[in-house]
């Protein structure tokens, strides 16, 4: 081999990375600028959620079939932790959203909800908490902190995301396990949000506190199949969506004691194409109207306001997963107010089941399949 060829070689082995990492990106047209799309890992089965340990180079991700794995910046999917609880893997349940506690630094504390069978072969939305060992093998001395209860579900509604606000109490966005009427009762668990302390107690304050024949967890009702939730950053408040039947997914701003409608308010209709049995109509006195409303379901996954420098044209943006559609879907949000709304990555042809902000100010991107994947979506603003 001459000097020449030597030299020649030497330099393409050493562009290699940066030519492979260029092929594997791809881009898709926005109105915002190109965005770019890689994918960070894949072979997930049927990935659910996932956050980011401090540091910002390794996620936690959960597989609904049950296994809680960590990935790295460089797409090693590592091994089942140990310690994990036994989850109902069966239709829509399995483990499911994953949250770190606020004083994760100090208490290494990992949350999770799943779905828990009950006695009878049914079950509920269950959220737990263990500490991440520090070689971050295993979470230890998992405890169990709150159960749905009854367990009604039958594989079906479960919900469920965790969202701490910055008084530290945990929010719990539930299913109402495809038993309509449930979501009304006040002394049912299903189609509620409820807010507890990060040890299962109930706060004094709770708006339902002291009320016979109530649970006193409960925030507010009348929800039906809540997939995403998230804490506006510039408002403190906690804001959540929920699927409709067919038509009538929303998002709702919950305020404590309100009631949100479903059934006997809703947008949609049956899947057989009736009416709703319960429903009285779009809106009906004395429920709050959804903040906003998609007529025609996307079929909601996922939440994620943009906060971050790091893409200026998304600065104020909501991003939300849709399942049913397959897209990522930008809300441009003025306020608290919806003012624009745009469908992203519909090329994919892949079910978005969730989205968070990366400490990169990338947008992290689960697909819900089989072999499912982590994606890592920029902006090339124009």
């Amino acid at each position: 081999m001459t000097p020449r060829t030597w030299l020649t070689t030497l330099a393409a082995a050493s562009l290699f990375p940066l030519l492979a990492q260029a092929a594997a990106e791809q881009q898709y047209p926005s109105e915002e600028g190109q965005l770019t799309v890689s994918t960070v890992a894949d072979g997930l089965r049927n990935p659910w959620a996932l956050a980011f340990l401090p540091g910002g180079k390794d996620m936690l991700v959960t597989e609904r079939p049950g296994n809680l794995r960590i990935i790295n910046a460089q797409g090693k999917v590592g091994p089942p932790l140990a310690g994990v609880p036994k989850v109902w893997a069966e239709g829509q349940g399995g483990l499911l959203d994953v949250v770190l506690s606020p004083e994760f630094s100090k208490d290494r504390t990992v949350y999770l909800s799943y779905a828990e069978e009950g006695s009878d072969g049914k079950a509920g939305t269950a959220v737990g908490r263990g500490q991440l060992s520090q070689d971050q093998a295993r979470l230890e001395n998992f405890t169990v902190i709150f159960r749905q209860q009854p367990k009604l579900s039958v594989g079906n509604h479960f919900g469920s995301r965790l969202v701490f606000d910055r008084n530290g109490y945990l929010f719990i966005a539930l299913g109402e396990n495809n038993q309509r009427p449930t979501a009304q009762d006040l002394d049912k668990l299903q189609g509620k949000i409820v807010r507890i302390l990060p040890d299962g107690e109930v706060p004094k304050d709770n708006p339902f506190v002291g009320r016979d024949n109530v649970r006193p967890e409960i925030w507010s009702f009348g929800h039906r199949n809540q997939q995403g939730a998230a804490l506006n950053p510039w408002t403190g408040k906690l804001w959540t969506h929920e699927h409709g039947p067919r038509g009538g997914d929303e998002i709702n701003i919950p305020e404590p004691g309100k009631n949100y409608g479903w059934p006997i308010a809703t947008h949609g209709i049956n899947y057989s194409l009736l009416p709703i049995p319960e429903a009285k109509g779009k809106h009906v006195d004395g429920m709050v109207d959804p903040h906003h409303v998609w007529e025609k379901s996307p079929g909601i996954s996922g939440m994620a306001f943009y906060d971050n420098p790091t893409f200026k044209a998304w600065d104020h943006n909501l991003f939300i997963g849709a399942l049913a559609t397959q897209e990522l879907i930008r809300l441009q949000l003025d306020g608290d107010k919806v003012v624009h709304e745009e469908r992203l990555l519909g090329e994919l042809k892949a079910r978005i089941r969730d989205v968070r902000v990366g400490p990169d100010g990338y947008l992290y991107v689960l697909t819900d399949a089989k072999d499912g994947a982590l994606l890592k979506v920029g902006l090339q603003e124009g």
